[in-house]
């Protein structure tokens, strides 16, 4: 995955992606889930997250107190000893937050913890949410960080505009 090159895309169409999902939260086709499922399966056969990890790199999941037991168990630590030594909380919500970008479970682009990754980075694109529409704020903020994000909302975009009365 050649991220300059994605990066560069992404922020070209980030602007009329963005305006598509607006649009998206007014008009949304009937058979939307359809859709989705459609056009998301054609993404997974050209993207490995495994080759990009985008998301580990310019991003920081949520940690769940679930998430904070279950890999300070796995990293032989207490769930305080976990917190101080790797997460802050977002002071706009109270979040658990990784202190440091990319993710310091990040190794050779690969997630160290990925047994027990948090919940947030196990659902991430967050493609099979429902309703998909219901999800658009995500997906925004995603379109320029996620190449899968990228694909499935511009490739969306192609289809509606061509197969809808839009």
């Amino acid at each position: 995955m050649d991220l300059k090159k994605f990066n560069r895309k992404a922020a070209s169409k980030k602007k009329e992606l963005t305006k598509f999902l607006k649009k998206l939260d007014k008009i949304v086709p009937e058979d939307m889930p359809k859709l989705v499922a459609e056009v998301d399966k054609t993404v997974w056969e050209e993207v490995d997250c495994m080759n990009c990890a985008n998301c580990c790199k310019t991003m920081t999941p949520t940690y769940t107190r679930k998430d904070i037991v279950r890999i300070s168990e796995h990293l032989k630590m207490t769930p305080k000893e976990f917190t101080d030594k790797w997460l802050e909380k977002d002071p706009d919500n109270g979040d658990w937050m990784n202190k440091k970008q990319p993710c310091q479970f990040l190794i050779d682009n690969k997630c160290s913890i990925y047994e027990v990754r948090p919940k947030d980075c196990a659902e991430f694109p967050h493609h099979n949410k429902k309703p998909f529409d219901m999800y658009n704020d995500t997906f925004i903020q995603n379109v320029h960080r996620c190449p899968a994000t990228f694909m499935l909302v511009n490739r969306l975009r192609k289809r509606v505009e061509k197969e809808y009365e839009w």
